[in-house]
């Protein structure tokens, strides 16, 4: 029931962007909004204020905002009020919002864990001493922070490495601090099949925490990171250099309920993934999502006239069909997978 739950509030947190994202750059366009739901099916509760009913659906797989002028049939729209009547680069812009929104909020989500946990980063404290190797037989134990190599200090991970490396076969002089005294130990690093220095230690991870403008410029820069490896990743798909690895619904609630297990800030990160996902998911060129109808308003830029607004309904209504068929398909393998 907790993976249920928490999983409706993320699939909840995910929708409710990104249809406000499409709400709230309508309502600054002017463009009249009929109805903000999250859900698909019949209507659980709904509130109508200043002309827009605000509902909650029964099926929380997805949600819409409609507005004024979208149904080609739909009569009696005031012209300033009509979406078909807004400027091209308008209605761009309201259809680009709502995955935009979704970037936004995978940076959101980032920073509050860089913020509130900090980034994790390898130290020079040792979580494990690897028996066999020349720390062990020196004396080096777990919860040891090496401070110098060689009478040099080090402060990061990285810089440890790099001294060890360059020691292969040589004598080395390692500067520790264990329960607030200093102790110095003498080893002879072996070398790997590279012929680097190994000395036989992994790291503790120590977290960082980043101040507000820190966090958020990390929240950007990861969120950028997280947006080109899954691009890559897909492209791979096509190529067929990776396997094709889809989920639905049902594989993404078991993800978040082994994220749970980890705790709040491995929820959130999970949450800024799955944000980023369902970003450049709309923003595929495919009927029936955000990314088609952005090219449909394209060509009507570069044509100089819109396509008929009953076939391009036709198509994006075939698009939606073909999608839950999809949709249908990975959910059965992901119930046979994780049965």
């Amino acid at each position: 029931m907790s993976t249920l739950l928490v999983s409706l509030v993320i699939f909840g947190l995910l929708i409710f962007v990104h249809e406000f994202g499409h709400f709230a750059v309508a309502k600054m366009a002017r463009v009249g909004v009929h109805e903000f739901s999250l859900g698909f099916g019949p209507r659980v509760v709904g509130v109508t204020w200043r002309g827009t009913l605000y509902a909650l659906r029964l099926l929380p797989l997805g949600g819409f905002v409609r507005m004024a002028g979208m149904d080609p049939t739909e009569q009696g729209v005031p012209p300033e009020l009509n979406f078909q009547y807004k400027p091209v680069w308008q209605r761009v812009a309201i259809i680009t919002a709502g995955p935009v929104m979704n970037f936004v909020l995978a940076v959101v989500l980032l920073a509050v864990v860089f913020i509130a946990q900090g980034i994790p980063r390898a130290s020079t404290v040792i979580r494990q001493v690897l028996p066999d190797y020349p720390a062990a037989a020196a004396g080096l134990a777990s919860g040891d922070r090496i401070v110098a190599v060689n009478g040099q200090p080090v402060a990061t991970w990285e810089e440890l490495v790099q001294k060890v490396q360059t020691r292969a076969g040589r004598e080395l002089r390692l500067t520790v601090e264990r329960e607030g005294r200093t102790r110095e130990f003498i080893l002879v690093p072996v070398a790997d099949e590279y012929g680097q220095g190994k000395i036989g230690i992994t790291p503790a991870i120590e977290f960082h925490r980043m101040g507000v403008l820190a966090g958020l410029a990390s929240g950007v820069h990861y969120t950028g990171k997280l947006t080109a490896l899954i691009v890559t990743f897909v492209g791979k798909m096509f190529t067929r250099e990776a396997p094709v690895d889809l989920a639905g619904p049902v594989r993404v609630a078991w993800e978040i309920g082994q994220a749970a297990q980890f705790g709040f800030f491995s929820l959130v990160q999970l949450a800024a993934f799955l944000s980023v996902n369902l970003g450049l998911f709309n923003l595929l060129p495919i009927p029936a999502l955000d990314g088609s109808r952005i090219l449909f308003l394209a060509w009507e830029g570069v044509r100089g006239r819109p396509l008929d607004p009953a076939k391009e309904n036709l198509i994006h209504l075939i698009g939606l069909g073909l999608l839950l068929l999809l949709m249908v398909v990975i959910t059965y393998h992901d119930i046979i997978r994780l049965m």
